[in-house]
């Protein structure tokens, strides 16, 4: 097949080709006039099983012909000639060891990292393990490096990386799969030392980026009929830079740097490297233009002398090349999307490649408002699945108390009690128990308090309620124990709450793809747990999430034939007539480097290793392969979520080389970046509303609904006449309509809370008896805080603080009691009450803090705030809830109080700035708000009048609660209200 050559045998294809395609055509030429069974002797190792599927779908596309063998680097593994050679251990296994040790080391050194990051941790030594074993560095390199002058914690790391020597040595007889590699190659290359192969071996599509398969290349281009096939070779980049890509600490991250690599272990030259097919590059003097700007940054001065020779050819270079700048993601993907239909529309494939899934699933769904379904090479990973998101809400019970957002959760999910036929039924019993939970609590909800809410209800209710109470009884006390009895602990429990009450099995859990692939990992996980140690409860839980991390579920039923989601990997094997290059910022597109916890930049550069910037070097490989494609759009976003981008440095140094190189580069770089502008714009004028539907959805008016009479407030509290006055739309909406807003799922110790447990401590206390000694009665109010907190506000930190908040008033409070005890006895504590209102038909309500009787026989009615009281101004306007309580005590309305005039109004104030804020009172000041209170209702009680939203509040700022159903926002406070009559 290929004549002799005085040295190895190596060919390349251009950035932008078909690889796979270029390949094949060249082969085929190749063996054109040979018998049939020359093309079945061929033997050809891709690194990748989508390049072998890809080749071999392109020979099954032509005439009926013998074959060649296609085939893996790693399948050497399975070749029965190294049978010797141990079997390798299963990653997972070797990561549960390595787990253990870690856990060891961060208990003996805590300072070295935090608890959770234990899995991270392995799986990066793993990592460092596998690059050893590829680039055969040894244990003993490690070692003797000097690190005197590297910080402890460089030296701690490192003694650390030595106790894992025992896996690392070449006689072990448990190797990683990398290491089996690595002996297998070994192997392979003693043998064809002496019995070399003397049929056709071909090495396509690999970069010799990892040590053992650059090892296996060299041993290929010594081979008689040995060849390698360098994918994006740059065959316009010129000798001097060439030379400067030995410098791994200057040149790793450039692109064409591994193949500089390669070749110096070849003994050959950039220039011994020849095309394996003629004309395969879509755009040549894009190529150029690609390989002028990402030169080395020592050698950037070319851009001017080297450009020159660009005149004339930058129009066409970039004729096919659009520069799409979005203010925001949603932009970017928004004007991919566009992009990909368009494409789809002209019968072009179309492919968006990019590292980033946020980006990638943004914009699968601005394509669904198409029905436009891309086939995605990454799939969903297996974590954002339903059965994995099951499993892990399952995993997550164990070693807590059960909450209420928890266990809600769980009830939710599409998978619970998925294996009965009463999954309606439980839809029901989940939206009663939440009712009952976001009301009245627990937030900690135990099997106790399930079966007490369920005794009030069916005897359907209450077996529901058995089923869960016996699932989730006992998960908080779980503690250390065995990976094994976790796992089945954890699977048990998951398939009793998939199954449902009067189910049997596992439900849907384990059905579909989603399913499949998990039980997939799950089994995994159990046939290597005996390897696992001892866990606790939230360790576990980052084990096998760690373990679903590796999981990916591809669903391609129904996906659009011409359109395509790769990530870079997939890009390298692939073609499509438009690309997309998407996400190109720093950070991700090239993906920031990740950080060694155990050895530096220097060191591993000592230690022959590869440098962090390798990671780069192999994405400005990708980028310059995908950027050479017949026709590209790249795209960026300039701000994020957070703050503003900063663009790829491929990017910007394409930007840079256009705008200065010369008046025509310049014209071509404003040609690719209106063009993106055009694509922007329409997907701006796709997403703004067209004049008939801002016709036919006009911003809503302030509204004043006017409901009949009859369906007005029959009842009343005194403290909603402050929202009658400030807020009266609130008060339609819940009396009227009937709304209330939802108690919220996660119980938090906020300000309402706040209230409830000051007032029932001071109910409770002076409740328990008169107050004479202060030290006593601190004592005693103490002892009341410590006993309300444990009832009513279950937060350790809460009850501190709260009680801090206690302690700060106390003296205050209770040198004032002392004093108003001994003028005035106690004659009423959170006592109801009711006044009737017939010619108003109106119950006024409300329930009083505190009536004291003072020394004449009238009343002093007290109300208590956890925060500042209102002043008199307040009070006098808009806070008429003592008034009120005065006009029902005057009338006997108060519950077991007998009427009495009141004689002193009083806030009594417990927040930062503790104060009384109280006024003397009068009958006549009773009956002015009596008749204050008869205007505002008799106002309301006319067609007339309507609710207004916002008449008067507190500040403009405040979120009212229903601001949203009165769509504040599309209105402001300076609109004229609009009544509106509602209702028959």
């Amino acid at each position: 097949m290929f004549d002799p050559t005085p040295g190895p045998r190596i060919f390349g294809l251009p950035p932008g080709a078909d690889f796979p395609r270029a390949v094949v055509d060249g082969l085929l030429a190749r063996m054109a006039g040979q018998p049939p069974e020359a093309l079945a002797r061929v033997e050809i190792f891709v690194n990748t099983r989508r390049m072998q599927r890809r080749m071999k779908e392109l020979f099954d596309n032509g005439p009926a012909r013998l074959l060649p063998r296609i085939r893996l680097v790693t399948d050497l593994a399975t070749e029965a000639a190294f049978a010797d050679i141990p079997p390798a251990v299963p990653p997972l296994r070797r990561r549960l060891e390595l787990t253990q040790l870690v856990a060891a080391l961060l208990e003996r050194q805590p300072d070295l990292a935090p608890r959770a990051s234990l899995f991270d941790l392995a799986d990066s030594l793993a990592g460092l393990m596998d690059e050893m074993q590829g680039e055969g560095v040894s244990p003993d390199t490690l070692a003797n490096l000097n690190v005197e002058d590297q910080s402890g914690h460089w030296q701690r790391s490192l003694s650390f990386v030595t106790l894992v020597e025992q896996f690392l040595r070449d006689d072990h007889d448990a190797p990683d799969a990398e290491a089996r590699q690595r002996r297998v190659v070994d192997a392979l290359v003693k043998r064809w030392a002496t019995q070399p192969r003397e049929h056709p071996v071909i090495v396509a599509g690999s970069t010799g980026s990892r040590g053992a398969t650059a090892t296996f290349m060299r041993a290929v281009a010594a081979l008689p009929q040995g060849a390698l096939i360098l994918p994006g070779f740059d065959f316009d980049l010129p000798s001097p830079v060439w030379d400067m890509l030995d410098d791994a600490m200057a040149s790793e991250d450039h692109p064409q740097f591994r193949f500089s690599k390669l070749l110096a272990g070849v003994d050959s030259h950039h220039s011994d490297v020849r095309e394996w097919q003629p004309d395969t590059a879509p755009n040549a003097p894009r190529n150029r233009l690609l390989s002028l700007a990402l030169r080395p940054a020592p050698v950037t001065d070319q851009w001017m002398n080297e450009g020159q020779e660009l005149d004339g050819a930058l129009t066409d270079a970039t004729a096919d090349v659009t520069l799409i700048e979005a203010n925001s993601s949603r932009a970017e993907a928004g004007a991919i999307a566009l992009v990909l239909r368009d494409a789809a529309e002209r019968g072009k494939t179309a492919a968006l490649i990019t590292p980033d899934r946020v980006l990638s699933r943004q914009v699968t769904a601005a394509l669904d408002r198409w029905g436009i379904e891309p086939d995605d090479s990454a799939g969903r990973p297996l974590p954002l699945t339903a059965p994995g998101r099951f499993l892990r809400h399952v995993a997550g019970l164990a070693g807590e108390k059960l909450t209420s957002e928890a266990l809600l959760t769980l009830l939710k999910h599409p998978l619970t009690n998925s294996g009965s036929e009463q999954r309606g039924p439980h839809l029901l019993h989940t939206r009663e128990l939440e009712l009952k939970l976001r009301r009245w609590g627990p937030p900690f909800p135990t099997p106790a308090d399930l079966l007490d809410w369920a005794a009030k209800g069916d005897e359907t209710r209450v077996a529901w309620a058995n089923w869960l109470a016996g699932c989730v009884a006992g998960l908080e006390h779980v503690g250390t124990r065995s990976l094994t009895d976790h796992l089945d602990a954890h699977i048990t429990l998951a398939e009793r709450l998939a199954a449902g009450p009067s189910g049997e099995g596992s439900g849907e859990l384990w059905l579909k793809e989603a399913g499949r692939q998990a039980l997939h990992w799950v089994e995994a996980l159990r046939q290597e747990a005996a390897h696992g140690g001892n866990l606790g409860p939230r360790d576990y839980q980052s084990l096998f999430q760690a373990v679903l991390q590796r999981g990916e579920v591809r669903e391609a039923v129904g996906t659009h034939p011409g359109i395509m989601i790769w990530g870079t990997l997939e890009a390298r094997v692939q073609g499509a007539d438009v690309v997309v290059l998407g996400g190109l910022n720093e950070g991700v597109w090239p993906e920031a480097p990740r950080p060694d916890p155990w050895l530096n930049r220097a060191m591993r550069h000592e230690a022959g290793l590869l440098l962090p910037e390798r990671r780069i070097g192999l994405a400005a490989h990708d980028f310059q392969q995908a950027a050479a494609a017949p026709e590209v759009v790249i795209t960026r976003a300039i701000r994020d979520a957070e703050a503003q981008t900063v663009p790829s440095r491929w990017l910007n140094r394409l930007a840079n080389l256009m705008a200065g190189l010369s008046d025509e580069s310049a014209r071509a770089l404003a040609t690719m970046r209106a063009r993106g502008a055009a694509w922007l714009s329409l997907a701006e004028a796709l997403d703004a509303p067209t004049p008939q539907m801002i016709a036919a959805n006009p911003p809503a008016r302030r509204p004043a609904p006017s409901p009949p009479v009859d369906a007005r407030p029959k009842e009343l509290s005194i403290t909603e006449i402050q929202t009658l006055i400030r807020d009266p739309y609130a008060v339609y909406a819940r009396r009227v309509l009937g709304l209330n807003r939802l108690d919220p799922l996660r119980q938090q110790p906020d300000a309402p809370l706040r209230g409830t447990v000051l007032h029932e401590l001071l109910d409770r206390f002076i409740k328990a008896g008169p107050v004479d000694d202060i030290d006593a009665a601190r004592q005693r109010l103490f002892a009341l805080t410590d006993e309300v907190l444990e009832e009513h506000a279950p937060w350790p930190a809460a009850q501190r603080m709260w009680r801090a908040r206690v302690a700060r008033f106390a003296d205050w409070f209770l040198t004032g009691e002392i004093e108003r005890q001994s003028s005035r006895e106690v004659a009423a504590l959170e006592h109801k009450g009711g006044l009737e209102l017939p010619h108003l038909d109106l119950l006024l309500k409300g329930k009083i803090d505190r009536v004291d009787r003072l020394p004449d026989g009238r009343l002093a009615i007290y109300d208590y705030k956890t925060g500042n009281p209102p002043n008199k101004n307040v009070q006098n306007h808009f806070d008429k809830q003592l008034g009120l309580a005065a006009v029902m005590a005057e009338r006997g309305a108060i519950d077991n109080l007998d009427a009495a005039e009141v004689g002193e109004l009083s806030y009594i104030g417990l927040g930062s700035n503790p104060k009384v804020e109280s006024r003397p009172w009068s009958a006549g000041e009773t009956a002015e708000i009596y008749e204050g209170f008869v205007r505002l209702i008799s106002a309301y009680r006319s067609r007339e009048r309507g609710y207004v939203s916002r008449r008067a509040v507190d500040k403009q700022r405040s979120e009212l609660p229903y601001d949203h159903l009165a769509r504040f926002g599309e209105w402001d406070e300076s609109d004229p209200p609009r009544t509106r009559e509602v209702g028959e």
